[in-house]
C-alpha cells in the first residue's frame, strides 16, 4: 500500500503518447501519460478504454460520431471494439486504466512500452 502523487509522477517525463505505470489495481495497470497532437485510430477487441483527464483538454474522435471534448476532471470510456482516436491541441495529462498486457494501440506490434516509474 503506497500513496502515489500524480503531479510528481507526471513531472518525471516530458514525452507524449508514452504511458508510464504508476500503480497496480487488481489485474490492471494504472498509468499516467501526456497527450499532444493526435494518436492513430485504433480499437481494443476485448476491453474498454478508460481515460481520466487530469489537466488540459482531450478530444476523442469516435468513428461515425462528432468529436467529444473531455475537460480536466472528466472521464471517458470507449467500449471495446469501437474505433477511436484521442488527440489534444495543447498538452494534456491523462490517467489511464488498462488490463495488464493490453497494448495501448490495441496491437502488440505498434504498442508503446509501459515502463513503471
Amino acid at each position: 500500500m503506497n500513496r502515489v502523487n500524480l503531479a510528481e509522477k507526471l513531472a518525471l517525463f516530458s514525452s507524449h503518447w508514452d504511458p508510464k505505470v504508476i500503480a497496480d489495481y487488481n489485474d490492471n495497470d494504472i498509468m499516467v501519460v501526456k497527450f499532444q497532437g493526435e494518436y492513430p485510430f485504433h480499437l481494443h477487441e476485448t476491453t474498454d478504454d478508460f481515460f481520466l483527464v487530469l489537466e488540459g483538454e482531450m478530444i476523442m474522435d469516435i468513428e461515425g460520431r462528432d468529436p467529444e471534448v473531455v475537460q480536466a476532471g472528466e472521464l471517458y470510456v470507449v467500449p471495446k471494439g469501437v474505433l477511436h482516436r484521442p488527440r489534444a491541441e495543447q498538452e494534456c495529462k491523462v490517467l489511464l486504466i488498462e488490463p495488464k498486457g493490453e497494448p495501448n494501440s490495441g496491437n502488440p506490434a505498434t504498442a508503446a512500452p509501459k515502463p513503471r516509474i
